[in-house]
């Protein structure tokens, strides 16, 4: 057997939790067949079964296009450019929207059947507007075109299937639910310092962490607004960078700046750092910190928990089936509107709520221990990717037989 997969990212280009779906599932699943795997970039890698092609943007060809619409176009020009090398495949397997074009053109043009990871949806992600202007209705046709017409539909949570039925016209039996996973020997906890050692963190005084990127859907500005309420000798590390906007990253400076007025101990690291470093944040902080107001899955609440570390998260989409209340973290109720942009219906109230639960957890020693062996715990019985890897081998089968 031999699946295609097509992606935006792949490493070295990974900045959110798709990426890291597609790196881990890709290497497991080439120990029980052939992968090749298309990505936006310059790679060009191959080993045993996994081969690695990329496919640069064309930036020149779009130079004088608005700037909001660059990126739809370069992403639709890439896939195209995708299918002009033939593909000879079993399986053909997108993830997220921006590879969903190549797949279309793959499934029509070589007649291979489609599967479709829904690691989010457009319809659910209002804000992509500021970034994409009317290129939103394009990346949103793309993506309802790609998932009504894929053989198969694999949702990353119960949540994100009834999300699926809802918002498109699929028949329920395309869809499979398989979890994220994660990788349990390399994310578990290590005991080394230099990473708080280099942006000044005090590895005696307890911090909350933030990891992810700068966007509406993390919900990074609510847990700053939170700053004011937490505990003043709790260190706040907010490890965010890759703003979706210019205008989310101003935002993000005048709030942080703010809350720096009352408090010296917060600590913004505005790039996206390696796995290694990311690990030793994870395994040093007392308490991670997911504030997101759509997350269909939320990996990065698994990392935390893989490197015994409590997650204080809110309680929507799949978060909900990953942390489990008072075992392995703290949930968040959040009343969110009911139409775009699904912000919280009193925002303050929600960042209030998020700094109780933080100051919860950090306040008692015995709880944060408990919940980080009972993390642990947890991701090693329900997300390892070999699991993961067999469910969507059998996938794959059920498709070509």
């Amino acid at each position: 057997m031999k699946v295609l997969f097509l992606t935006r990212e792949f490493p070295p280009y990974v900045y959110g939790g798709a990426g890291v779906h597609v790196e881990y599932l890709a290497d497991e699943l080439s120990k029980l067949m052939q992968v090749e795997v298309r990505a936006f970039g310059d790679q060009d890698t191959s080993s045993d079964n996994l081969s690695v092609k990329g496919f640069p943007f064309e930036d020149g060809v779009f130079k004088n296009a608005d700037d909001k619409l660059k990126g739809v176009f370069k992403t639709l020009s890439t896939g195209l450019h995708m299918n002009a090398n033939a593909i000879d495949v079993d399986v053909i397997h997108c993830h997220t929207w921006y590879s969903h074009f190549a797949g279309i053109l793959a499934k029509l043009c070589y007649g291979v059947p489609l599967v479709v990871t829904t690691h989010s949806l457009e319809p659910l992600r209002p804000w992509k507007r500021e970034q994409l202007g009317r290129g939103y209705d394009a990346s949103s046709w793309v993506e309802k075109t790609a998932i009504e017409m894929a053989d198969a539909i694999i949702a990353v949570s119960e949540e994100t299937k009834e999300d699926v039925l809802k918002h498109f016209d699929v028949d329920e039996d395309k869809i499979k639910v398989i979890y994220n996973g994660i990788n349990l020997s390399q994310y578990k906890k290590v005991e080394g310092t230099s990473v708080l050692e280099e942006y000044n963190i005090d590895p005696n005084k307890p911090f909350v962490l933030f990891v992810g990127r700068i966007t509406r859907q993390k919900g990074i500005i609510h847990l700053v607004n939170a700053i004011k309420h937490i505990d003043r000798d709790t260190q706040i590390v907010l490890c965010a960078g890759a703003p979706d906007t210019k205008e989310i990253a101003v935002e993000m400076e005048n709030a942080v700046a703010e809350a720096k007025k009352d408090r010296d101990n917060i600590f913004w690291i505005d790039k996206m750092l390696d796995k290694e470093d990311v690990i030793q944040l994870y395994s040093q902080a007392d308490v991670f910190c997911c504030p997101s107001i759509y997350e269909p899955f939320g990996i990065i609440n698994i990392e935390a928990m893989a490197c015994e570390t409590a997650v204080v998260a809110s309680a929507v989409g799949g978060i909900k089936e990953v942390v489990i209340p008072n075992e392995t973290g703290i949930l968040v109720p959040v009343e969110q509107q009911t139409t775009a942009p699904f912000e919280p219906v009193d925002p303050e109230q929600f960042s209030i709520d998020l700094a109780k639960g933080i100051n919860q957890v950090i306040s008692d020693k015995a709880l944060q221990d408990k919940m980080a062996k009972n993390g642990r715990q947890r991701v090693e019985e329900f997300f390892d990717w070999k699991a993961i890897a067999e469910q969507t081998k059998s996938l794959y089968q059920s498709l070509i037989s």
